[in-house]
């Protein structure tokens, strides 16, 4: 399944903006320099009942106008040949410009499903400045939207959701499918070649080796695994390469195809900011995770520093705590199957079943007896629990008041659940639906 969705277009056009509206964050610098964008966004977007993955393409590097369109063919070209879908922005208030029509060019060559944003378009006053656009040859409709103030989005996000590709559920050979992710230079090659036995994968001290995601099937010890080695993704800072852009969409994808991620960090360097990055991107794709340390051998130690370090990692996850953490050492070979058999058993925790009568007899006291607080002097009363497929454990609480149900009291159960059922290392939804 491919949902990924990327935003391209010249510079200055409002894509980081439209991004944060999307997503509903502000993790795009926004700026009117052109250019201002140095370093590739990826984040999640409900709606509609869709989940998918948007790509914010920014990142030029400053210069001449020769060297922006070079660049921005670089990232167009590589934008679209990972992508399910394209959002191709353009200024309402500039107009068309011939660096509009080279992308646009670009665009119709790969064939791939294009939505045309005619973004600065504040009222539907301003809506007669989007004709123009039509010239470009790639759409029967232009969406007109304001990224600063949101006019016109909702319609662009229905459009969205409906000209992605159908869910196609993977097929499923019974193979666990575990993705070996982190920061670059951390050893994810070289703990693939560890367990193969083999030099599989390009091994150097140079960061970001690793430029696309390799496959590599490991069979022994019990287990039967494809493992997937991902390039690195890197701190947020300015990136002038190409291919590591390429790098970071691949990585983003086999994420989102794998049953369980192996997230290593590096023992020396702890829980860094890009760490945390990953690590929730992992979450918000709904996958399994396993927190390893690696270079475990280059820690100076006594009897309490491994259960030292685990407190410090898991304080940077929070408030998800319930991961499991395996200290590992590709040099000495330590502990590394111990690290398979932990993404195995977070493997198993996300097929978890739970009966309904099992789980309403477990929770129904501890709701009686811990009932959630009253909101606008109305009492919210949960009569029953089911759990409903899904990819990860999803349960659903049926009750009178749903919308009152506040997100604490949500982890509050959910917490309560962890204490009795085996979720580590899996994320779990709570849903509340009305009687």
């Amino acid at each position: 399944m491919n949902d990924l969705v990327t935003i391209v277009g010249r510079p200055n056009v409002g894509k980081s903006t439209l991004f944060n509206r999307l997503t509903e964050t502000r993790d795009a610098i926004t700026d009117p320099t052109a250019g201002t964008t140095r370093d590739r966004k990826y984040g999640k977007v409900l709606w509609g009942g869709r989940q998918f993955t948007v790509i914010d393409t920014g990142g030029y590097a400053i210069g001449s106008e020769d060297r922006f369109e070079a660049a921005i063919r670089r990232q167009v070209t590589v934008s679209i040949e990972e992508a399910a879908l394209v959002l191709f922005m353009v200024d309402a208030v500039t107009g068309l410009t011939d660096l509009d029509q080279e992308i646009a060019q670009m665009l119709r060559k790969s064939d791939k499903p294009t939505i045309v944003v005619a973004n600065k378009v504040d009222t539907s006053v301003m809506e007669y400045a989007t004709a123009e656009f039509y010239a470009l040859g790639l759409t029967d409709i232009i969406y007109p939207s304001s990224a600063s103030n949101g006019y016109g989005t909702g319609e662009l996000l229905d459009a969205l959701v409906v000209s992605l590709p159908d869910i196609e559920e993977r097929e499923d050979d019974g193979v666990p499918r575990l993705a070996v992710v982190g920061r670059p230079n951390v050893g994810k090659s070289t703990l693939v070649n560890t367990l193969l036995g083999e030099d599989r994968n390009i091994v150097t001290d140079i960061a970001g080796t690793t430029r696309d995601s390799v496959h590599s099937h490991y069979k022994g010890f019990g287990l039967d695994i494809e493992i997937v080695d991902t390039a690195g993704l890197r701190k947020r800072r300015k990136v002038d390469d190409d291919l590591e852009f390429y790098s970071t969409v691949r990585t983003v994808k086999a994420i989102e195809r794998s049953d369980v991620c192996l997230l290593l960090i590096d023992a020396e360097n702890g829980v860094e900011k890009q760490d945390q990055t990953i690590f929730w991107h992992i979450l918000d794709s709904y996958r399994g995770v396993v927190v390893v340390v690696n270079k475990w051998d280059l820690i100076e130690k006594d009897t309490h520093t491994m259960e030292r370090f685990k407190r410090k990692i898991i304080d940077k996850f929070e408030p998800f705590t319930d991961v499991s953490v395996v200290f590992t050492s590709n040099l000495t070979k330590q502990r590394v199957i111990k690290a398979l058999e932990e993404a195995m058993t977070v493997y198993e925790n996300r097929r978890g079943k739970v009966s309904t009568s099992d789980i309403n007899a477990f929770i129904l006291p501890i709701i009686e007896n811990n009932p959630p607080p009253i909101y606008k002097g109305k009492s919210v009363r949960i009569k029953y629990v089911t759990q409903i497929p899904s990819q990860v454990p999803t349960f659903a609480f049926y009750c009178n008041l749903p919308q009152y149900v506040k997100e604490q009291y949500k982890r509050f159960l959910e917490n309560k659940m962890r204490e009795e059922y085996n979720f580590t290392g899996v994320p779990i939804r709570l849903f509340f639906r009305k009687k």
